[in-house]
């Protein structure tokens, strides 16, 4: 290409949008990996002797049966702990993900790495930004645009919460309303169900609007089609729906919008409010917070519902007290106990490293867009995309946008109960006082329900006793136990035991026994 040519390898820095990249010049016997910014598109590479094997799939790259001794341990401890694999490790020992923002060069066994862009650098950048609504608001009208050129029809995901609402509001501005189709998902479960939701928002805007019902057996088969064509676990059970949905839109386009990165660039977790209340929740006497604790933990444990107001608060005193790091991986992780683990099976584990910041939340939100976003939101989307054929595009994710967002003060994102609180002032120049004003519920499916009701035989089999101890990573007893609490509905451990599910179905599926 004529950038490269230009300026060599360091030059791939200039380039916007997503993109994985690989280039090999044989002038000078280099070869160049590049990966965009935030990650949205994979690239994964393996030495092998003298040569560079790299592909967009760890399946590409495997020229072997899978065994446990070739799995890598930190990965495993990584998905069981996290939900996701943090890059640049892979679950294969001799696999490696080129890290977002960075461009890798191999020549004559050297091995050179060049980050060219990293957010905690971009968040720290002073200067005379222009930080208000009106910047937001044109920074995003020019990513919806950039993201709107296509020689194809193009779709957006709608929820019906603000991010994708908003998404919809400025493609119609841009192509006109008959040219925009949206596309939503219901479930048959009322308390997961948004799309009478999704189908006012484009009622609003007169779009093309097209619905999909993920009934229980379309999940089921879609779960069945992850295990089998994905070479890699992936525990977010969300990656189902999306999956349906998006072979649902690619009957009618072949490009998307979504809505990525939003809830990381602009404070939409509640979790973000949970640690603002967790320091004046520790300021209050023993007493007291032994009174509330009390309390909450008699309160009965719900199996349904997204996530039920119990479950919150019960985590919430569990963990108040504790540093922000520990704090915010326990809300946020699995809540895999750490007795569950083999003594012997990766003692050395830590977990990836805290940004610093000026405020818990700007500390917070930057660790999940270098982690969470990237390794496990990004990561479903684009394998549950690709299975369909369908190309996702992220306009939050834009460069320009991205910069203005990780700029922000803490309380641009989040006030009081408000999350997202800048968006949100743009949101309500363009969509209705109800849209802006819901809560936020995001895309999910009742897992508690289904490991106890239709997918107990599988639970029965794959978390077995004899077979977890089999494997050497977990101890069968302690697995056992938790199984035995979530069956009995004293406890709701569908949040550890989900993971646990997909590495065994993982593990069936690509991995024969040693």
């Amino acid at each position: 290409m004529p950038l490269y040519l230009d300026r060599g390898s360091e030059g791939l820095a200039d380039l916007d949008g997503m993109f994985a990249i690989a280039i090999y010049d044989g002038r000078v016997g280099e070869l160049i990996l590049a990966r965009d910014r935030a990650g949205e598109k994979p690239l994964f590479y393996r030495e092998i002797g003298d040569e560079i094997w790299f592909a967009s799939e760890l399946q590409a790259l495997l020229d072997y049966k899978p065994r446990l001794s070739s799995l890598e341990p930190w990965a495993i401890r990584d998905f069981l702990t996290l939900g996701y694999v943090t890059e640049p490790r892979t679950i294969y020992r001799d696999i490696t993900k080129v890290t977002a923002g960075s461009i890798l060069s191999f020549s004559q066994g050297q091995h050179r790495t060049f980050q060219y862009w990293d957010c905690e650098s971009k968040s720290r950048a002073a200067g005379a930004r222009d930080r208000s609504a009106t910047q937001l608001e044109r920074l995003l009208m020019e990513a919806v645009e950039r993201q709107l050129v296509a020689d194809v029809p193009v779709g957006v995901f709608l929820s019906g919460g603000v991010d994708s609402a908003l998404l919809t509001a400025l493609a119609v501005r841009r192509l006109g309303n008959d040219k925009v189709q949206t596309f939503s998902i219901g479930f048959t479960e009322r308390s997961y169900d948004e799309s009478n939701h999704a189908r006012s928002v484009a009622a609003w805007f007169n779009t093309r609007h097209i619905g999909f019902d993920a009934t229980p057996t379309a999940l089921s088969q879609a779960l069945q089609i992850i295990v089998d064509q994905v070479a890699e676990p992936i525990a977010d059970p969300a990656v189902l729906p999306t999956y349906l949905l998006a072979r649902c839109a690619r009957e009618h386009v072949t490009v998307v919008l979504s809505g990525e990165g939003a809830d990381e660039l602009f404070g939409g977790y509640p979790t973000y409010i949970g640690h603002e209340a967790a320091r004046m929740y520790n300021r209050l006497p023993r007493y007291v917070r032994r009174a509330m604790a009390t309390a909450i933990g008699s309160i009965p444990v719900s199996h349904t519902g997204k996530v039920p107001l119990e479950y919150l608060l019960k985590r919430f005193v569990a963990s108040a007290g504790l540093e922000l790091k520990p704090r915010h991986l326990d809300w946020f992780g699995t809540g895999l106990p750490a007795d569950v683990w083999q003594p012997d099976f990766c003692p050395q584990w830590e977990s990836p490293a805290f940004p610093s910041g000026p405020t818990d939340i700007d500390r917070a939100s930057l660790f999940d867009f270098r982690t969470y976003l990237r390794d496990n939101l990004l990561t479903k989307i684009d394998r549950a995309t690709m299975l369909a054929s369908l190309e996702s595009r992220a306009p939050y994710l834009d460069t320009n946008l991205v910069e203005f967002a990780l700029s922000l003060d803490a309380s641009l994102k989040s006030r009081g109960v408000t999350t997202k609180w800048l968006l949100k002032q743009v949101a309500r120049e363009w969509l209705p006082r109800v849209t802006v004003k819901r809560k936020k519920r995001g895309l999910s499916v009742p897992v508690a329900q289904w490991l106890n009701d239709s997918l107990r035989p599988d639970v029965d089999r794959l978390l077995a006793r004899d077979t977890v101890d089999r494997r050497g990573l977990l101890r069968g007893v302690k697995v056992a136990q938790l199984v035995s609490e979530h069956r009995s509905r004293k406890v709701n451990h569908s949040r550890a035991l989900w993971p646990l599910l997909m590495l065994e179905y993982w593990i069936e599926r690509w991995v024969p026994e040693d």
